[in-house]
């Protein structure tokens, strides 16, 4: 039985507009995220939805929250869906980023594409048939689309804040996935890899 997957990153943040790494911090909506998180509630109020699912961090919580209230549904979440632990580089101002070797204590590519495609099978195992509205990250959410798509994460177009993607697969399909990490990622930090996600 084939799930839909309405694909959300969160809203703007404080941090996201300060270009602060956030990693695994839990992070807060902005005004502009706050709305941006309202028209995408709007945007989805006419869809059927039968789940919300969101990471465990503030800041997707917070978006997942408001594009429930039109549906009456809780929302449910999963540290399978928290963005990449950015290690020492949390915090950190992104600019300042640019060119540095990366430490061990960021979580690798493969790692994250590993819990990426969990969480792939994650929710095609516990909503079959069903359409799910899954608020993630900027890069956990590439990962997801890296492993669906089956390609390296360098060729997944970021996606903004609010941006929603729709995916549409099966628990079979999630389970038989293989990860390709991207060769680019896991040296030195630059824009490209290193966002304020």
């Amino acid at each position: 039985m084939e799930t839909i997957i309405f694909l959300v990153r969160h809203g703007e943040t404080i941090d996201n507009a300060r270009q602060i790494m956030q990693g695994q911090t839990e992070g807060c909506l902005n005004d502009k995220g706050r709305e941006q998180a309202a028209e995408v509630a709007r945007r989805l109020a006419g869809e059927q939805i039968d789940a919300i699912v969101a990471s465990d961090l503030r800041r997707a919580i917070q978006t997942a929250e408001l594009i429930a209230q039109p549906h009456g549904l809780a929302v449910n979440t999963t540290p399978l869906l928290r963005e990449r632990d950015w290690g020492s580089f949390t915090g950190c101002y992104i600019p300042d980023l640019k060119g540095k070797p990366w430490s061990d204590d960021i979580e690798s590519a493969e790692k994250l594409l590993e819990r990426a495609r969990a969480f792939l099978i994650y929710i095609t195992t516990t909503y079959p048939g069903k359409r799910v509205v899954a608020v993630g990250h900027g890069i956990i959410n590439k990962a997801i689309l890296a492993v669906y798509g089956q390609c390296p994460m360098r060729k997944v177009q970021r996606m903004m804040n609010a941006e929603v993607r729709v995916l549409t697969t099966t628990a079979e399909r999630a389970a038989s996935a293989t990860t390709i990490a991207s060769t680019a990622e896991g040296t030195t930090a630059s824009t490209g890899s290193a966002t304020a996600e």
